[in-house]
């Protein structure tokens, strides 16, 4: 169960950061790996606040990473991803929330902490309701093409990798398969209609599999991105938040998970070829991932059932529909 955080918990944090006194802390939505509090301070001006502990990490302890593995899909959550993906994209010109204060030495909290900047706009989600944004598109899609064109020294986890780690496999498109073969088979275990399609969606994925070419990994990926990970600045620049799974793999997987969640608003975020077969492969990895991870989610105590399940059904219909024969997402949002 999360713990309640209050000003008096955080002041002399916030303090350090800012030199303003808390007056009120509102937990943000979101933040299912990291607690994620909106700080109001003395002045009148806000701060957002990061909290990585055991208790604001809604996933099943299982899946926690493993200190400095590069894996790319081990769990996305701690002080030292974030730092690593922050540094690695603020050299790419890609905007990232300004860092105040960080500490992983836990001097004020039984916490590692991070204090950054309250990005002055909503999500692009948000913004996308009210309307077409193509500046804030067109700097996205700017922004993703320099980070994939960023060369890759390995696959894997941004700071593992820049530190020396490496893992065994060489192709991205193997290790998507092991990881949606993994999902379906556990996914299957808890949804009765998967199950009756377990062994056709397999065999699905082998052949899609199959009909990918070996090509050397390229490119810096942020690993989930949504337009609830992007804010907009007041003059329509885009800010990546939620960064910790920021690892150099395959483009498109990026492309597959964005191309989900923009929908008919995707093609303006790319730029360049992406390759069709890889493409057409890794979203129906994608949809598997959506299913398991918040059926697995639904196991514990987590907030808002009803919108995890409601991911989980959405890809869960989109992955029984799936034509391997198409590129595009089968079922409309």
């Amino acid at each position: 169960m999360r713990r309640t955080v209050d000003p008096t918990a955080l002041a002399p944090v916030v303090r350090a950061a800012t030199g303003r006194r808390p007056v009120t802390v509102d937990r943000l939505t979101g933040g299912s790996k990291k607690g994620v509090y909106r700080v109001r301070l003395d002045d009148g001006s806000t701060v957002v606040v990061y909290l990585w502990r055991p208790d604001e990490d809604l996933w099943p302890a299982a899946t926690r990473p493993v200190e400095g593995s590069a894996e790319p899909f081990a769990h996305a959550s701690g002080y030292q991803l974030f730092v690593s993906a922050h540094r690695r994209l603020a050299e790419l010109g890609v905007g990232v929330p300004e860092i105040l204060l960080g500490d992983a030495q836990r001097r004020w909290l039984d916490a590692d902490v991070m204090v950054v900047e309250d990005v002055a706009g909503p999500s692009l989600e948000a913004r996308l309701r009210q309307g077409p944004q193509p500046s804030t598109m067109d700097a996205l899609a700017a922004a993703l093409e320099r980070m994939h064109r960023c060369p890759a020294p390995a696959i894997g986890k941004v700071g593992p990798v820049e530190s020396g780690a490496r893992i065994g496999e060489t192709r991205c498109e193997r290790i998507v398969s092991d990881r949606a073969l993994a999902d379906l088979a556990e996914a299957a275990r808890r949804e009765p209609r998967l199950a009756a399609a377990e062994d056709r969606l397999a065999t699905m994925l082998r052949a899609l599999c199959d009909r990918v070419s070996p090509r050397r990994p390229v490119g810096l990926i942020h690993g989930e991105l949504g337009g609830d990970h992007v804010l907009v600045r007041p003059d329509g620049a885009p800010v990546l938040i939620d960064i910790e799974g920021a690892m150099y793999f395959d483009p498109e997987w990026e492309h597959a998970f964005a191309r989900i969640r923009f929908g008919a608003d995707h093609p303006l975020l790319v730029r360049g070829a992406l390759d069709p077969d890889r493409l057409r492969f890794y979203t129906l990895a994608e949809h598997l991932s959506l299913v398991a991870g918040p059926l697995r989610l639904l196991d514990g105590d987590v907030p808002d059932r009803a919108g995890f399940a409601a991911i989980a059904e959405y890809n869960l219909r989109a992955a029984l529909r799936f034509d391997p024969d198409r590129d595009g997402c089968p079922v409309e949002r």
